[in-house]
């Protein structure tokens, strides 16, 4: 029988693991800067995402990429003002 892990959440995040989503690669098709910046906004807390976005910029990377629909991550997550108020702040500071 497999053992099942219960999922964790709102845990502090590890400089190397928020980091590490700065390597992550998009599928055939997506923007690799919008792969990066929608991942991150998926998985982690806005205070994880704000880290993330330093070390972003810092590599000179675009938080106006676009997903293959022409939206920017600010303008697809503006659907979700209660969960992406926070992330939308930071996208609009970076």
């Amino acid at each position: 029988m497999a053992f099942a892990q219960p999922a964790t959440f709102n845990e502090p995040w590890t400089d190397a693991r928020v980091l590490a989503y700065l390597e992550r690669q998009p599928p055939s098709g997506v923007n690799a800067d919008y792969h990066v910046l929608y991942t991150a906004y998926k998985h982690m807390r806005p205070e994880d995402f704000a880290r993330l976005l330093t070390a972003f910029k810092a590599q000179g990377r675009n938080v106006h990429a676009l997903s293959p629909q022409g939206q920017s991550l600010k303008d697809e997550i503006a659907a979700h003002p209660r969960h992406a108020a926070a992330f939308i702040k930071l996208l609009e500071q970076a």
